[in-house]
Order: C-alpha cells, then structure tokens, then sequence
C-alpha cells in the first residue's frame, strides 16, 4: 500500500490509536530524545509522538516505526512475513521451468506489475518543493539533540542520494548528519558502504559530489534506505514493490543531477567536495547502545533547502535497546529472509536477531539439517553474504525447535552443545561501530552450532555431564571462593540450560583467563558448559541488560577460553570475557566508550512537564536503571 505522504500516514497512526499529539512546549535539545526513550521503553513500543510545539516553524515525528502494529503500517501489510512471502513466491515463479508457451504467459501479469513499479522521474517540482528557501539554514529545522554527550544535533531520518559519477546508478543509504552551522554538516558515510565508494569515484575524478537528502514523504522510504540491497538494486526499486506503486521523483533545483523523492517533506540539497579537509564528528549515541566517538568525516555544504507547506521534520533516537531501530531490524529480518534461502543458503528455514543483539551482534538462524557439517556450510555462507559479514555471534538450531522461544531455545542449543568441537571462531570484518574490537572494523566471530549432531560430528570420548546442584548452591560455590565475583547468575540451570553469567571486577592482567580456569575446577561448576564474564557493575540477574552489554563488549575469538575437564577431555567449559577492555588490564589500545543516558537536568525538567503532556500515567526515566554502570561523565571511559 502506498501512503500520499507522511501526512496521510500520520492521520492513519491517530486513527488507529496510535499517535499521540504533545500540545506543550518540548525542546528539541534532549527533551524529545528523552521522552520519546520512556515511551519507547513503556511496553510494546508505545505510541508514535508528535511533537506539536517545538519552538520551530515545525512539528517533530518521533517513534512512528516504533512497534510490530506501525513497521506494519508503515509497509502497508498485515505482519512482517507477508513480503517474505511475496518475495519467495515471486522467486518460484520465476525460476519454475516453462514447458510451454501457456506457462510463460501466465508470467506476463506478474513482470507487468513488477514494471509498473520502478521508480520514475516526472517534469515540473514536487510537493517537496512548495517552498524554497532563499537562504538555506539548517538551522532553522528542528534537528533534535539526543544525548548529552553528542557532538551537537544529529539528522537521525536522512534519505541520502548519491550517484555513482560513471554509470549513474543511484544509491539511497541512510548515515547520520551532524549539524555545524546553517550550511554545513558531517556525511557518516562508513567505508563499506556505497555512497562512500561514489565519494571515493569523485575523489578519483577531482569533482564536487551531488548530494541531496530527503526527509519525510512515504515512510516506506526511510526502510528502503536501511535495507541491506545489493549494490546495483536501487532502493526505489524495492519502495515500489513495497508500496505497488512506483516512486515519483523530481530533479532537485541546486543539484539537478539528483532526483528526490516528490511527495518527500523536506529536501536538503548540497555537495561534499573531496578537496575539503574532514570535520572532527561526534560523539554520538549510537544504537549499540554505547556511544560512537568522535573520528574524521566529510563536509556537507548546503546550497538548497526546500519543504512542502505542511511539512513535519521525522527523527528518531538509538541507544540502549529496546527501540524504534529494533522494528526496523525486525522488518530487515523478515523480507530478507526468502533472498537469503532462496539465492544463497537454501537451508534455512528462519532467522531470528534478538533485540539485545543490536542487529549484527547477535543472529539465531535455524537450518534444515539433513548431514554432518552442514552448520559450518551455513555459517560460512552467512558470513560471506552481504552486511552478514558483520555479524559477530551465530547462534545454529535445526528443525527441531521454534528458535523465538528463547527459553526452549537454549535448552535444545546447549543438549546437544559440546564446547570443544561445536563452537568456531574466526574473524573478519565487522562493524566499524563495534568498540570491542582491538582494530576498528576488523575482529573475531564466534558460531556456536547448536544442531542435533550426527554419528562423525560426536568427539571420540565425549560423554554428557549435567549440573546436579541447585543453582543458589553453584552461585554460594563460586561467590565463596572468589572475592573479584560480585554476583552469579545460575538460574539458567534450573531450566536445564548449563550456562551462568558471572560479574567480576578485574584487577590484574589475565584475569578473567585465570579466573574461569579455576572457576572451572569447582565441583559445584561440574556440567557447565559455558560462563558468561560481565563487569561487576551489571546485575548478571537482569538478563537483557547483562546479555546487551555481554554482546558488546565481546570479541569472541580473543576474548575465549577453553577449559578441558582432565578426567574427560573430549568436553569442557567454554568461557566468555564479555568485561570492558582497558589498556592496563587487557592491553587494549582504543577508546573505549560510555554507555548513553540523559543527564540529571533532563531528566528533572521532563519530570516536571510530564503532567503537561498528554501522555498518562507518570513513567521514569530509563536512564535510571543505568547511572551506576557509567565510568565517569564524558562519552569515553575514564580509565
């Protein structure tokens, strides 16, 4: 289904129930960010809010993908799987031999459709264009401010077009925008992505690139522009199959090179000239969870800003999960999920990336197992397969569980676990926002092949061992003989899952390695399959929150040790440093960053405003929950 424009759509979210107007005054400097956390946080995603009174000429779009019901909306389907299903049934049609000239006709209507809904470009200006500034000012749109610790105001919902200068194919990406005064602002384009390969073809060339960024219009098209697409599929291509109907653009005045959509509300058109020097960008609170710190980015400068007359500026805030950027995910998980069976691994039979994963970090995908070693086929399939490649911790179940039922999960992937031969590591590249890594966007990755085995996958001599203690019996065990051991969480076992998660407080080198290897000795700990370090400021009982900084923190193929049980070394238990990294301790030479929360004063004025907002019942803010586990104030880690 296509939306007319963000206008319609958001008269559809109030209809439904599901939007909320704030009539009150709400600064866009971390207010917004702040409530649109505690509505996010508030239960199945909360409501979209519209922040009516900002102290600009326009109103500000929060939290509108912020649930399964609004992605839904958004996409015009009735759940997440329904393209899925489209895309695979397409697929078949496709690839289905034709035996007769009947067959190929019955194609016709399908590939005629499919036409239909490519993007075109149409004479004369767009609603987008209603209004043309004369003077371009960023300045005067109501960018937010989302954490304290940000570099300054962030654009967070940019359409970004680019063209590559030779074969004029287009790219539509979606990088964050830092706003440094009325016509200039950082692009964060990441060396792996196209716009940055199209900046680095103009640089070959000597030439300013064309840039334009557009906000708002379809919601559809803030999805394309986060869509893992190959290189050459523009994304408009896949708008249009979304929507069925293609996507109308027009030439952008100042940069006629590019065309935007144009039912968009905002167009920001500019240039990045090669020759400039980089501006210093960041920090900012990125959607790890942590924030992203500062490095060296291209400049954007503005030559032209147009909107339409009723133009409402979208944003949206990441940081510590959940948030609106998990249904996006969601979205990305489920139409993805038919290309990747149907082109490169036809194996698998559904995929799963848990929120405190953040996207890469974390991805479960069950397979249709059918031989010994068929995990690692697919493990290697899905590491070369496009933003795949980021991925740092491969979970692998079969056809003989449900892998959204977590619990029942861990208990299938640990009975037929053995640490010794089931878990591979290896490394590659990983997401530059990855601060675990010793080198930037390059690191380790962990599979951890939780199949039912076959006879030749079993270790010679490996017999199964299970916990026989109570659980409050290992944690006693473990907190007794070790004083760095703030807290044990050994709950896991009572689920028949041998794994614990451990908070330490690291005080010399080699400490978690030496740690786990006497932890393992312990004959309460006898059956432990894997042990999970945390920092001794995380509560391993808050099984999220310890999950979300674990995964973060990780770099599975440096940060592991195996221990071997002595009478039974065809088994062992595998632990896991998931701490922080510091120089002194673990010869870490990078950064290191801060995890995001709203400052005391922004908590305080929205604390009082709250009555003033239309929003129900009083709700606290998330940061609370994590001011203890702050090291310092700034955005990176006081050492």
């Amino acid at each position: 289904m296509a939306w007319k424009d963000q206008q319609a759509f958001i008269e559809a979210l109030e209809k439904a129930n599901e939007l909320v107007r704030i009539k009150a005054f709400v600064d866009p400097h971390l207010e917004i960010a702040e409530i649109t956390d505690r509505i996010s946080k508030s239960g199945g995603g909360g409501k979209a809010l519209l922040f009516e009174n900002t102290g600009y000429d326009f109103p500000v779009l929060m939290n509108a993908y912020g649930s399964e019901r609004r992605m839904c909306m958004a996409l015009g389907v009735s759940d997440l799987d329904e393209t899925a299903r489209e895309i695979e049934d397409l697929f078949k049609m496709i690839s289905a031999p034709k035996e007769s000239m009947l067959d190929k006709l019955k194609l016709l209507p399908k590939l005629g459709a499919f036409a239909s809904w490519m993007p075109a470009v149409k004479k004369g200006r767009g609603a987008c264009q209603e209004v043309v500034l004369e003077q371009p000012d960023i300045t005067k749109i109501p960018v937010i401010t989302c954490w304290p610790k940000d570099g300054g105001p962030f654009i967070t919902l940019p359409v970004i077009h680019t063209k590559d200068p030779t074969t004029q194919s287009r790219n539509v990406g979606m990088y964050r925008m830092q706003v440094f005064g009325p016509t200039l602002t950082g692009m964060h384009w990441h060396k792996h992505k196209v716009s940055a390969k199209h900046f680095a073809e103009y640089k070959k060339l000597g030439k300013k690139m064309p840039v334009a960024v557009a906000l708002g219009g379809d919601p559809v098209y803030a999805y394309s522009a986060t869509a893992p697409l190959p290189e050459n599929v523009d994304e408009y291509m896949l708008a249009g199959f979304l929507r069925k109907k293609k996507v109308e653009l027009v030439k952008c005045i100042s940069q006629p090179e590019i065309e935007v959509p144009a039912d968009a509300d905002f167009i920001i058109e500019g240039y990045v000239d090669p020759a400039d020097e980089l501006i210093w960008e960041g920090p900012f609170g990125d959607h790890t969870g942590y924030y992203s710190l500062p490095d060296w980015y291209p400049r954007f400068h503005i030559t032209a800003i147009t909107h339409r007359k009723n133009a409402v500026y979208p944003a949206t805030i990441v940081g510590i999960p959940p948030q609106e950027d998990a249904w996006l995910g969601k979205a990305t998980e489920r139409i993805f999920l038919a290309p990747i069976k149907m082109t490169m691994v036809p194996e698998i039979m559904d995929m799963d990336m848990p929120v405190e994963g953040v996207f890469h970090n974390l991805v479960i995908t069950k397979i249709n197992k059918e031989y010994a070693g068929q995990g690692q086929k697919v493990m290697n399939a899905m590491w070369g397969a496009g933003q795949m490649m980021f991925n740092k911790i491969l979970v692998l179940a079969d056809q003989g569980i449900r892998i959204q039922d977590y619990p029942a999960l861990a208990r299938y992937v640990f009975k037929n676990l053995n640490p010794v031969t089931d878990v591979v590591f290896s490394s590659g590249p990983m997401d530059v926002l990855d601060h675990s890594c010793s080198k930037m966007g390059f690191g380790g990755k962990m599979c951890i092949d939780g199949t039912t085995k076959f006879p030749e996958e079993i270790e010679d001599g490996f017999s199964e061992v299970m916990p026989t203690l109570p659980a409050q019996d290992i944690a006693a065990a473990i907190t007794l003989a070790f004083s760095e051991v703030k807290a044990v969480n050994a709950s896991l076992t009572e689920q028949q899952i041998p794994c614990l998660l451990v908070a330490v407080k690291k005080d010399r080198p080699g400490h978690i390695r030496s740690l786990h290897n006497a932890i393992s000795q312990l004959p309460a700990v006898k059956g432990i399959k894997m042990i999970l370090y945390v920092e001794h400021t995380v509560d391993p009982q808050d099984l999220p929150t310890a999950l979300w900084r674990f995964c973060n923190n990780l770099d599975p193929k440096r940060d592991q040790q195996l221990y071997r049980y002595e009478d039974n070394p065809a088994s062992g238990c595998l632990g896991l440093d998931g701490t922080r990294k510091t120089k002194e301790l673990d010869n870490f030479q990078r950064d290191w960053p801060n995890i995001i929360v709203a400052n005391d004063a922004t908590i305080r004025s929205v604390d009082e405003k709250w009555g003033q907002l239309g929003l129900g019942e009083f709700i606290s803010s998330p940061s609370l929950k994590y001011k203890d586990q702050l090291y310092g104030e700034e955005a990176i880690v006081e050492n």
